[in-house]
């Protein structure tokens, strides 16, 4: 398919001018890996912050910038092999319609093929880990195998995304300790509880076309009660970040810095409009902000905490 008869560019992208610039195929593979759309390589990339930072070893920015690569690639990979499987599904849902493997202009083969380049950088990142840190990695595999069939099963499909997107936390722990379980195990279970309601939020978008073509979600599950929904989660979240912090740390005042996040979560859940087009994914997109402001409350906890 030539340039000009191909879809410029899928609906969310956040960087049309660096995409559009591009020639098809090299555009087409951006699109596929979702180099146009960041917000999801920060959102997989906070929590591996979260999980050094709580650690209390420093700044360790050396260990980040490899955990970033990771996540780049990582993510990039997720979603190539999540368009593989999903590519009739995604055709038949307008905003995704247009995705590169959907509309025929990437084949199967070579879409395997940059799954495959993908995953040998997250090799390289791999290597870069202790053998602890090397096998909490490795097991994400399972999860990140099995989520693009969660739809098809489950009316909580963000509840395994929940557990995969949240992974690095654990990476990142183990790469520097192996104690404290009981503060990283509710860590990561407030994580995941934010990840299924910003992916809920994310889900508004395509209710409609999900529901005509049998695809389950989180959004469509709680129907007409998403935004109090959300806010459970929420809350679900902040309340395990807190017990995280006192299990690290057991003093009132570390649980102050949470505040920031609760505030902007806050307003995310007061400001939401399920019928408005554009605020669920902006709301959904300000969770950037909100895996920066968790990440700077764990790193004056953690810190603060260390030794």
């Amino acid at each position: 398919m030539t340039g000009s008869a191909a879809p410029e560019i899928v609906p969310d992208t956040q960087h049309r001018g660096i995409v559009a610039s591009l020639p098809q195929f090299p555009r087409d593979l951006a699109q596929l890996a979702r180099f146009d759309r960041p917000i999801g390589w920060w959102l997989l990339f906070w929590p591996c912050v979260w999980g050094v930072w709580l650690a209390g070893a420093g700044w360790q920015l050396a260990l980040l910038g490899w955990l970033l690569l990771g996540s780049i690639a990582m993510r990039g990979a997720g979603c190539v092999y999540n368009d593989i499987v999903d590519a009739k599904l995604d055709r038949s849902v307008a905003r995704t319609a247009s995705r590169p493997v959907a509309s025929g202009r990437i084949s199967r083969k070579t879409a395997w093929c940059w799954l495959l380049a993908l995953c040998l950088i997250g090799l390289a990142v791999l290597l870069q880990l202790r053998f602890q840190a090397q096998l909490v990695a490795l097991a994400s595999l399972a999860l990140v195998a099995g989520y693009p069939f969660m739809k098809r099963i489950t009316w909580w499909p963000q509840a395994w995304l929940g557990m995969v997107f949240t992974w690095g936390l654990l990476v990142g722990w183990t790469q520097l300790r192996s104690d404290n379980l009981d503060a990283l195990a509710a860590m990561y279970c407030g994580a995941a509880l934010w990840v299924i309601g910003y992916d809920t939020i994310y889900a508004l978008q395509d209710r409609e076309d999900d529901a005509l073509v049998g695809i389950r979600s989180s959004a469509l599950r709680m129907g007409a009660r998403v935004q109090a929904g959300v806010t459970v989660f929420y809350a679900g979240a902040l309340g395990l970040w807190g017990l995280a912090f006192w299990l690290y740390r057991a003093d009132w005042l570390a649980l102050l810095a949470l505040l920031p996040a609760a505030l902007h979560l806050g307003w995310q859940v007061a400001t939401l409009d399920s019928e408005d087009g554009s605020n669920p994914l902006d709301r959904f997109r300000s969770n950037r902000l909100t895996g920066a402001l968790v990440a700077a409350a764990c790193f004056v906890v953690g810190n603060a905490g260390a030794g």
